[in-house]
């Protein structure tokens, strides 16, 4: 897969241990944040290595860190995460066109704050979830063995909506290939060496023909694909904030969408604390039933915060294909 090349950025620069002011000189929005709050490192870098984009995100488990572009408001600028289990730490790099108005002060760690709540759950009230399931039988152990395990989200709904479709009834691995695939025909390269995922303008404006000889999928696979970068370049939001019921309407209108990608979504990218997937292929096995029906079924226990039971039980069994 070809790579985009750049002189690396250095992330560390005008920053202190928790949040800097923006530099002022020709990188306004370079910022570094810090969230303390405990946090499962070990899972949550393993889910993000097997689901990484390869060109989009890189994640370094031994390092504890994941680097991708972030859009924090003015455009993609490449964010480090550092993981620990002490909390999460953001850097900000420079746009690859900086703004000659510099940002209000603040505005990139504000920025950051969010992507870190959004991406890694950091504001959720583990407390709740452990006086809500704790007494589970089956979820009680999970929760003690990983007590700070937290819900994932992504930085881009759209791209985390594809990457349900291309990973649909095929192994993580393969839809990685396929999400390389898709950013290295239609993303964009960064001077950071990044590759930004493609827009849902970019991939609706692709003729659909076009788009299914560039992932080698299916004709189904490829028009979902397509109508989900329509829906979103036509005004669907795929963010927390959004109406989830609406959401989900609107998702399971699409062809060859169906209520798993839906459920993944709105785990994903809308932060649906609710959402679950029950559809999981991985939930059956970590459940040891045979049917979609009796994971809904389990599910029922569990209802208000399905998405924690989802995340304890897919790290129960990992990540790995």
């Amino acid at each position: 897969m070809q790579t985009c090349v750049a002189p690396a950025l250095d992330l560390r620069s005008g920053a202190t241990a928790t949040a800097a002011r923006p530099h002022v000189g020709t990188a306004p929005y370079r910022g570094r944040v810090h969230v303390a709050a405990p946090l499962a490192a070990a899972p949550a870098l393993a889910s993000l290595a097997a689901r990484a984009v390869p060109g989009v995100e890189e994640v370094d488990v031994a390092a504890g860190t994941v680097r991708r572009l972030v859009d924090l408001g003015a455009g993609p600028v490449p964010v480090t995460v550092t993981l620990t289990d002490a909390g999460a730490t953001a850097a900000a790099g420079s746009p690859a066109t900086p703004d000659p108005a510099h940002p209000p002060a603040g505005t990139v760690e504000v920025a950051l704050r969010r992507l870190l709540a959004r991406w890694f759950g950091l504001d959720d009230d583990l407390h709740d979830v452990h006086r809500a399931l704790g007494g589970d039988p089956l979820l009680g152990p999970l929760l003690r063995t990983r007590p700070h395990l937290r819900v994932l989200g992504h930085p881009d709904g759209f791209e985390a909506a594809v990457q349900a479709v291309l990973t649909q009834q095929v192994s993580l691995r393969a839809g990685r290939t396929l999400g390389g695939r898709l950013a290295e025909a239609y993303g964009r390269c960064h001077p950071s060496g990044l590759r930004a995922y493609p827009t849902p303008e970019v991939v609706a404006a692709a003729e659909p023909v076009t788009l299914q000889a560039v992932l080698r999928v299916p004709h189904s696979r490829a028009g979902a694909v397509h109508a989900i970068a329509v829906a979103c370049a036509d005004g669907l939001v795929l963010a927390p904030g959004a109406a989830i019921a609406d959401v989900r309407r609107s998702l399971l209108a699409l062809r060859g969408v169906g209520p798993w990608t839906a459920d993944v979504v709105a785990l994903r990218a809308l932060g649906d604390r609710d959402a679950y997937p029950s559809g999981d292929l991985v939930l059956r096995r970590a459940l040891g039933v045979p049917h979609a029906r009796d994971v809904a079924a389990a599910g029922l226990a569990w209802a208000g915060r399905r998405a924690w039971a989802a995340t304890h039980l897919w790290a129960s069994v990992g990540y790995a294909d």
